[in-house]
C-alpha cells in the first residue's frame, strides 16, 4: 500500500545536514513496521531490523555503554550485516520496550549523524509519560502515523484516477461529474465501515466483501484492550477500558461533548482524567478541544474542562458500535449516528493532515460548530453533515459573531463556492484540506 508518510521519510533520508534519528509514533497496527521495512527495502541497499520486544538479547546489550560505535559493531556482528552510512537503514521497532535504546538516539544524533536510524513505537506516548524514560528532546525527529486516509484507501483499491480527479476539483472548486460524484460517495460509505487499518483494507482488497471484516476489526480492538492491561496497573486498566468502551455512546448523542457520567454513574474527571490521557497518548482516541472564541490564536481560548473524544479509526468505531455492512450500504442508521461517523472521519483526516482539533460552542444561544481550523492566517469554521441537508443554524450564528473570510461545509453535496466565501466540500475530499 502506498502511504503518504513515505514522502516524509524520503525527505528525511535526503536531508544532507543536521539529520536527526527519526521516531515514528502511532497507534498499534496502523502500519509503522510495514512502512519502515518497505521503505528500507525500496530506498536502501540493506536494512538492519531490531524488534526490542522480540529480541531481548539486543535489549540487554543497551544496558551497557551507549557509544554509537559500540552499538553499531554489535549490530553488525549480530546480524552479519555491514552497516554503511547513507546505505543502511537501521530500524529500532517497539522502542518503548527498551528505555536505553531510546536514550541512545541522543548520542547517534550528536556523534554519528551520518547513520540513518528510524525508530517506531506503538505506545511511546504512554511509556514516556509513565516510566522513567530519558527522552532525547530536540535530538530526534518525531512523526505520527495514522490509519489510511480516504485517498490512500482509494489508491489501495486501484482508484488512482479518482484521487487525481478529486484533487483537481478541489483546487478549482468545480463540480464533479454527477455519476462520478455518486460513485465516490459509495466508496466513501464503504470506507466508513472498512476504515483505514491496513490489515482490514488489505482483507477487503483481497476478498472484495465487507462480510468478514468485523471479526478482524474486533481482533484489533481486543489487541488495544490487551495493551491497556500491559501498560497500566490493574485498577488503571479497568478505568481505561471503561472509558474506551464508552466512546460509541459518547458519540451517539446530539451533544458530543465527553461526559464522564456515561462511563459509569458517579464518574468524574478526578477518577477518569488519567484514563482519558492514556487513550489519547496511546493514539487510540483523538481529542478535540473546545474553544470559547473563534479568533486567532485558537489555543489561548481553550476550555480545558470541555472536549470531544473520537476513535482513531472510523472503521473501528463501526465495529465497536455493532454496525453491520448492510447498515452502511442501506444507510439504515439514525441521523445522529450517521453524523457521528462523518464527524469521526473528518476528525481523523484533519489530524492526519496536521491540523489541531478544536470545536466552538457559544454560551447563548446554544450553538456549536463542529471544527475550527487555524490556517492561512485565519480561523475557518467547518460544519460536517452526512447527507445533503446542510441547514446549520449554529454556523450562521458563528458567522454573525466573527465574520470569517472562509467557511467549509462538508457534506454529500458536490463541490461549489460562492462569493461570501462558503465552500462546499464533498465528504470524499476532506483529505485535500
Amino acid at each position: 500500500m502506498k502511504r503518504i508518510i513515505t514522502d516524509t521519510l524520503l525527505e528525511w533520508k535526503n536531508t544532507e545536514k543536521d539529520r536527526l534519528p527519526l521516531v515514528l509514533y502511532g497507534a498499534r497496527q496502523v502500519g509503522k513496521t510495514y512502512t519502515l521495512t518497505h521503505f528500507g527495502r525500496d530506498y536502501y541497499k540493506n536494512t538492519v531490523y531490531v524488534n526490542f520486544e522480540r529480541m531481548p538479547l539486543i535489549a540487554e546489550f543497551f544496558d551497557g555503554d551507549l557509544q554509537p560505535s559500540r552499538i553499531l559493531r554489535f549490530l553488525e556482528e549480530y546480524f552479519s550485516e555491514k552497516i554503511v552510512p547513507g546505505q543502511t537503514l537501521i530500524i529500532f521497532d517497539e522502542i518503548q520496550a527498551c528505555e536505553r535504546a531510546l536514550t541512545s538516539l541522543k548520542y547517534f544524533a550528536e556523534e554519528a549523524p551520518e547513520y540513518h536510524i528510524a525508530a517506531a513505537g506503538s505506545l511511546l506516548g504512554v511509556a514516556v509519560h509513565r516510566e522513567r524514560f530519558s527522552f532525547p528532546v530536540g535530538k530526534v525527529l518525531m512523526k505520527t502515523m495514522y490509519p489510511l486516509r480516504f485517498d490512500e484507501f482509494l489508491l489501495a483499491m486501484g482508484k488512482e484516477v479518482l484521487v487525481t480527479l478529486i484533487r483537481e476539483r478541489y483546487r478549482t472548486m468545480s463540480e464533479m461529474p454527477e455519476q462520478t460524484h455518486k460513485e465516490l460517495l459509495l466508496w466513501f460509505r464503504r470506507y466508513l465501515f472498512i476504515g483505514g487499518m491496513p490489515a482490514v483494507v488489505r482483507k477487503y482488497a483481497e476478498e472484495d466483501t465487507l462480510v468478514n471484516l468485523p471479526e478482524l476489526q474486533s481482533m484489533i480492538l481486543n489487541a488495544y484492550t490487551a495493551d491497556m492491561a500491559k501498560y497500566a496497573t490493574a485498577s488503571e486498566c479497568t478505568k481505561i477500558q471503561n472509558a474506551f468502551r464508552s466512546l460509541p455512546t459518547q458519540l451517539a448523542k446530539d451533544n458530543k461533548k465527553f461526559q464522564y457520567k456515561l462511563i459509569r454513574r458517579g464518574a468524574t474527571a478526578g477518577l477518569f482524567g488519567e484514563s482519558i490521557s492514556w487513550l489519547v497518548m496511546s493514539g487510540v482516541a483523538l481529542k478535540c478541544d473546545r474553544v470559547t472564541r473563534g479568533e486567532v490564536p485558537l489555543a489561548v481560548t481553550q476550555d480545558l474542562s470541555s472536549f470531544k473524544l473520537y476513535m482513531s479509526d472510523v472503521g473501528l468505531l463501526c465495529a465497536a458500535s455493532g454496525i453491520m455492512p448492510e447498515n452502511i450500504i442501506r444507510q439504515d442508521l439514525s441521523d445522529v449516528y450517521k453524523g457521528a461517523l462523518a464527524e469521526n472521519y473528518v476528525a481523523q483526516t484533519l489530524l492526519c493532515n496536521g491540523h489541531r482539533l478544536f470545536y466552538w460552542t457559544s454560551d447563548s444561544p446554544d450553538a456549536e460548530v463542529d471544527f475550527l481550523l487555524q490556517m492561512e492566517g485565519m480561523v475557518i469554521p467547518v460544519e460536517v453533515k452526512y447527507d445533503i441537508n446542510v441547514h446549520a443554524r449554529s454556523l450562521k450564528h458563528f458567522q454573525k459573531m466573527y465574520h470569517p473570510e472562509k467557511v467549509f461545509r462538508i457534506s454529500a453535496r458536490n463541490f461549489g463556492a460562492d462569493e461570501q466565501g462558503m465552500y462546499s466540500i464533498p465528504l470524499y475530499a476532506v483529505f485535500c484540506i
